[in-house]
């Protein structure tokens, strides 16, 4: 499905699964549940939620288990993303998740972020990605 193929419709569809995951997520510490889900290029949706753990900074957000998903049902790029938040509130991913979307979707994918829907390439100007590496 093309960008422009994309409708409303098929964005709140996404929200949705991304909700109804967080319902899911494992935050006993700071009681914030993050869900997130996003469409991959070859059709299928895949979804993370966070996880914390007491050791503070070791725990998962959604974006990295999304991600996981990905890579453990077939790989394939990320073309549409969203996150929520535990009231089912769109929210912007954190820089590290930035850079992990971008690493597995590209300057394209498309993002639902709070000022709406943009391309990868507007949420995370000037990416450091794969490309760079090829010239090292």
């Amino acid at each position: 499905m093309s960008a422009a193929d994309f409708t409303q419709q098929d964005w709140e569809e996404l929200k949705a699964q991304a909700v109804e995951v967080m319902q899911r997520a494992y935050a006993p510490y700071s009681r914030y549940k993050v869900g997130a889900a996003a469409r991959v290029d070859d059709g299928r949706v895949v979804v993370g939620c966070n996880v914390e753990n007491a050791a503070y900074g070791v725990g998962l957000c959604a974006e990295c288990g999304m991600v996981s998903s990905l890579h453990a049902t077939g790989g394939g790029r990320l073309t549409h993303a969203v996150c929520v938040d535990g009231r089912g509130a769109v929210i912007m991913p954190c820089g590290r998740c930035r850079q992990v979307l971008f690493e597995n979707g590209g300057p394209d994918l498309l993002l639902w972020t709070v000022s709406g829907v943009k391309p990868m390439s507007e949420v995370l100007p000037d990416a450091f990605g794969p490309d760079a590496l090829d010239n090292a």
